[in-house]
């Protein structure tokens, strides 16, 4: 009887840990947070003291998830179940959030020129390098450039767009040798290699996804730091944030407005994953507006995306289904969300 109970208990143990620690390979998304931006954009010399708040929105991810996680994630509204590949490619958990960090500051950065060019205020913007997004793993370059290290010279030369980068290399011959000089941990590098013939073309490349890496420079002096925040959705509330501060505008009108959307510098806002999510927590904090990015789902874009939806669509029928009062206001650029708080 007694090695029965044994046996009972050691199969509990069991289960228990199978429930809790077992690791499934999947992702839950899930709704994150509606937050005040007045804690993370910081003007010299200028405080946003008025009633209301500007608020980010934020989707949580809590993986790899165990099937207890995976259960609880069934129990949260508009909750998404992903696999590790659907989530984050082919990049590991650290090197996603590094890319997550590096969207959060490209998006700070880009949100403080477009403020300024929106408010007609003079600013300057630097081009640092080319911030190096992914390394392909047949690339020549594997194993020696890593995600976040920013490219500064191609034999010797400094190019100031990502572009020019490109047609560059695109200029050589395939087999031929270069030189790249980057930053990795804020010191410089140099590796050489043989360039390689991308994919499906017979044009000569790196193997390595390149974007801008930029620094705007404004006075007064804006900072912008969320802390444990990622990626590139926060970037058209940070604009509305720092417009307001730097033009001591007063448009909340005492209110919680929320809103998404990636941003340009010239001030174009772009899609984002997770509005449901977002549309969620910014009604359950009281937001009596949420903009939404609008780009309507054209025959091209579904062509190379079958399942894009348009985010301002998905805005208006979460907030139906919600029976949320909250008006969702759809944007194609930081001005149109700044012409609807001047004027309604």
């Amino acid at each position: 009887m007694r090695k029965r109970w044994w046996a009972v208990i050691g199969l509990a143990i069991v289960a228990l840990v199978w429930l809790f620690l077992w690791p499934t390979g999947k992702y839950v998304e899930v709704p994150g947070s509606a937050e005040s931006l007045k804690p993370y954009v910081k003007v010299a010399g200028i405080k946003d003291t008025a009633k209301g708040s500007y608020m980010l929105t934020t989707v949580g991810i809590v993986g790899p998830a165990s099937p207890a996680v995976l259960l609880w994630g069934k129990l949260q509204p508009y909750a998404e179940v992903d696999a590790q590949s659907d989530l984050m490619g082919d990049d590991s958990s650290a090197e996603y959030d590094a890319l997550q960090r590096y969207y959060i500051k490209s998006a700070a950065d880009n949100a403080i020129a477009a403020a300024f060019k929106a408010a007609k205020k003079p600013y300057t913007i630097d081009h640092l390098g080319i911030y190096v997004m992914s390394v392909l793993k047949h690339s020549p370059f594997a194993g020696k450039l890593a995600l976040g290290d920013t490219i500064t010279q191609l034999d010797g030369k400094h190019y100031t767009t990502a572009d020019a980068y490109v047609k560059a290399i695109q200029q050589r011959q395939v087999r031929s040798s270069i030189t790249l000089t980057y930053l990795h941990k804020g010191k410089t590098h140099h590796a050489t290699g043989t360039l390689m013939q991308l994919p499906g073309s017979k044009k000569a490349g790196i193997g390595i996804t390149l974007t801008e890496n930029t620094k705007t420079t404004t006075k007064p002096k804006v900072t912008i730091d969320a802390g444990s925040i990622g990626g590139p959705s926060a970037g058209l509330m940070f604009a509305v944030q720092t417009y307001t501060q730097i033009t001591h505008s007063n448009w909340r009108r005492g209110q919680n407005i929320a809103g998404t959307g990636t941003i340009d510098a010239d001030g174009t806002v772009g899609q984002i994953g997770g509005i449901d999510k977002k549309v969620y927590m910014a009604n359950r904090e009281h937001a009596k507006v949420f903009f939404a990015p609008n780009d309507a789902a054209t025959k091209k874009i579904l062509k190379l995306d079958p399942s894009y939806q348009n985010n301002y669509a998905v805005a208006k029928k979460t907030a139906k289904q919600l029976h949320s009062t909250m008006k969702i206001v759809p944007v194609h650029t930081l001005q149109d969300a700044l012409d609807y708080l001047r004027t309604r």
